[in-house]
């Protein structure tokens, strides 16, 4: 038996609804309150628990730091080494810079003077942070006196970089600096396309010390893996060898593969000359 269908109930109307009395706003605007309350404790102890990392941090760092000095005195006598060894390299510094992707762009003056580049050392600075110093060390030559020119980069306790270099005192109508002006006016259009990089006009350059590129290569790359660059030539002559000697097997193997061919068809037409004398 079915059940019997209950009438729909009829629509009521909806009571307005009452203000809160003073003893709810009261209640409630405690309730936010102690939200805050406790919102605003969990940010102090976040600031808290942030501030024993940054000091933990800070400690690491000290620490490194230690460690990198203490490195940094190791190393100094075998860099000393290796750099009276690289002195008997002839334009082993030249060979370097040009064989860097990023130091190979030098004028031809440039180039001729670097000839005399006998070798390039790094020294940190005693907090290693405040900066460097690069020294550039040079034969006897035609076109200045100094036998070493040195760049220091400088990072005071703001954060703010800053360089100073020594003064080229350039032989009598030897200054690369006034010969590369010259040169990059002549040059006019092509150099809008091409623009070459003067090795003296960096070295004298302390507008924006911070964005030192050559800087950061002469001391990451050229300073401390300075043989890597100079051997990248002979290294890839000989991936150029053995790129030829793949080429040359592959020619040979199609030289084979075109006399069996030669052979097969020969032999073909033998067999049909055959067939017509019968």
């Amino acid at each position: 038996m079915a059940p019997k269908c209950q009438s729909p109930l009829p629509p009521q109307k909806k009571k307005p609804r009452m203000p809160l009395g003073p003893e709810e706003i009261s209640a409630s605007a405690g309730l936010l309150k102690k939200g805050e309350k406790e919102q605003q404790e969990a940010i102090e102890c976040v600031d808290e628990v942030q501030n024993e990392i940054d000091r933990l941090n800070e400690q690491a760092s000290e620490e490194i730091l230690k460690v990198e000095q203490k490195d940094d005195k190791l190393r100094q006598p075998f860099f000393q080494t290796m750099s009276e060894l690289i002195a008997k390299i002839p334009n082993f510094g030249l060979t370097t810079f040009v064989n860097h992707s990023q130091t190979s762009a030098l004028l031809e003056e440039d180039k001729e003077a670097l000839r005399y580049l006998t070798r390039v050392e790094m020294t940190e600075f005693e907090d290693i942070k405040s900066g460097y110093t690069i020294d550039f060390y040079f034969d006897e030559n035609p076109y200045f006196e100094n036998k070493v020119l040195s760049k220091e980069f400088h990072l005071n306790e703001s954060g703010d970089p800053s360089s100073k270099t020594t003064e080229i005192k350039w032989e009598s109508g030897k200054d690369l600096m006034k010969r590369s002006s010259q040169t990059q006016n002549k040059a006019g259009r092509k150099r809008q396309h091409e623009e070459s990089e003067s090795f003296f006009t960096w070295f004298t350059d302390h507008f924006d010390a911070g964005a030192d590129e050559l800087g950061e290569v002469t001391k990451d790359d050229i300073c401390s893996s300075s043989l890597e660059y100079y051997l990248v030539s002979d290294m890839d002559d000989e991936e150029g060898e053995g790129e030829d000697d793949d080429d040359d097997e592959e020619e040979e193997e199609d030289e084979d593969e075109g006399e069996e061919e030669d052979d097969d068809d020969e032999g073909e037409e033998g067999e049909k000359d055959e067939g017509k004398e019968h």
